[in-house]
């Protein structure tokens, strides 16, 4: 695969934030070299995020974010402000844009203090040098940089290179489950809601996954699974199935053989799987009337039978024996603070970055709101949630304590 063909979920992203006219965009633009975002003498040029995938030497891979000001005006301005507040919920990595002949604002004081209390890495870009004459000393956390002449725009970049020297680029999806030579049997329905002509994206990295452990796969739909186990010279060392197959599934894999789902592969995959395991406990306990969340990260469009608006419910309502009340949100749409609601129940994230997954997880977890993910929720109402978990011992434990 090609770094370009790389997907956004699995690149660092970096978001510039500051004041209006800053020197943002022409700092993007300097750092891509390319004119990615307009740039204008005018304050408040960018009126909303400007996202760009693309290959960025030394870091490979990344998605830039060019963000409205923070000072923006008036009621349209406060909607921009709290889209660049959003931002921050999925950027990796953080550059406040400062002039360097005015200094830290209020505004600017405020955006470091989230860095910090959220752990965001974050450098701190004193723009438009060339015209300063004279400069104060900085700290380790500072850069001075002009667009215009080029200056410190390479030191920039490696000091973006050295965040995204990270932990996460060793992150397997199912690899670290497999020695090389065994075989895995991929469960995928094809069904009205498939995408013509291709897999969907948890397959399509679960498969390159295994192929990079030295591993062997077979594919198939669930009504043929049983077929094939019985065909198979060898045993499976894994099954992975599609959620919603979940427990037609489990009927036909045999004790022995491990059982899970890409969306549980997914969870542990963005470190929020313990979280949502021990949020499954909530599902047994919903009243009539209950407000649960249904979220998930990409924007599709809704068939009939869709997972997320109908079938999610109706297994809901026939695991509790209750009606609760159902809110329904997609692609970037999610509360700063999911208040109100008795469970989340989110997807498994393939089109999100490990930090935006953590963040919502995150904000559950501050109102107290227990999380949930679609494969856990299911496993865990179809009574087969300890057995899709035997492959993550340490996570299985927390069954046992929650």
């Amino acid at each position: 695969m090609s770094l370009n063909a790389t997907v956004s979920a699995e690149r660092p992203h970096i978001a510039f934030f500051g004041m209006r006219n800053a020197g943002k965009s022409s700092l993007v633009n300097a750092v891509t070299g390319q004119q990615l975002a307009v740039v204008s003498d005018v304050k408040g040029t960018t009126t909303d995020p400007v996202k760009k995938a693309m290959e960025l030497l030394p870091m490979g891979p990344v998605v830039i974010i060019d963000t409205p000001g923070l000072d923006d005006e008036g009621e349209l301005g406060e909607l921009r402000v709290q889209k660049a507040r959003e931002i921050l919920a999925k950027a990796d990595i953080a550059v406040l844009v400062v002039d360097a002949g005015l200094g830290l604002s209020p505004q600017d004081q405020e955006l470091l203090a989230l860095f910090r209390e959220r752990g965001t890495p974050y450098v701190v870009a004193r723009s438009k040098a060339d015209l300063l004459a004279a400069r104060p000393a900085l700290d380790g956390r500072a850069i001075y940089v002009s667009a215009k002449t080029g200056e410190g725009i390479d030191q920039l970049k490696d000091k973006l290179g050295s965040f995204t020297e990270r932990a996460a680029n060793q992150r397997q999806l199912v690899a670290d489950l497999l020695s090389p030579g065994d075989l895995a049997v991929l469960v995928t329905p094809i069904d009205a809601a498939a995408p013509k002509g291709r897999m969907i994206l948890p397959q399509q990295q679960t498969m390159r996954d295994i192929l990079d452990a030295h591993c062997a796969f077979v594919t198939c739909q669930p009504e043929e699974l049983s077929a094939v186990l019985r065909s198979l010279s060898v045993k499976p060392k894994i099954v992975i199935t599609d959620s919603q197959a979940f427990q037609r599934v489990a009927e036909d894999v045999p004790e022995d053989v491990l059982l899970t789902s890409f969306s549980i592969l997914f969870a542990r995959y963005k470190g929020s799987l313990p979280m949502l395991v021990k949020g499954a406990a909530r599902l047994a306990t919903l009243k009539d009337g209950d407000r649960v969340l249904i979220s998930e990260g990409c924007t599709h469009h809704r068939q009939c039978g869709d997972i997320g608006t109908v079938k999610l419910p109706a297994w809901i309502e026939k695991y509790t024996g209750v009606k609760p009340q159902y809110d329904f949100t997609s692609g970037g749409e999610f509360p700063e603070k999911p208040e109100g609601y008795q469970l989340v129940v989110h997807c498994g994230g393939c089109m999100l970055n490990e930090k935006e997954m953590q963040s919502r997880v995150a904000r559950a977890k501050t109102v107290g709101v227990p999380m949930v993910n679609y494969g856990v929720a299911i496993a865990q109402m179809h009574g087969i949630l300890r057995r899709s978990l035997e492959a993550f011992p340490e996570v299985l434990a927390l069954l046992d304590n929650r």
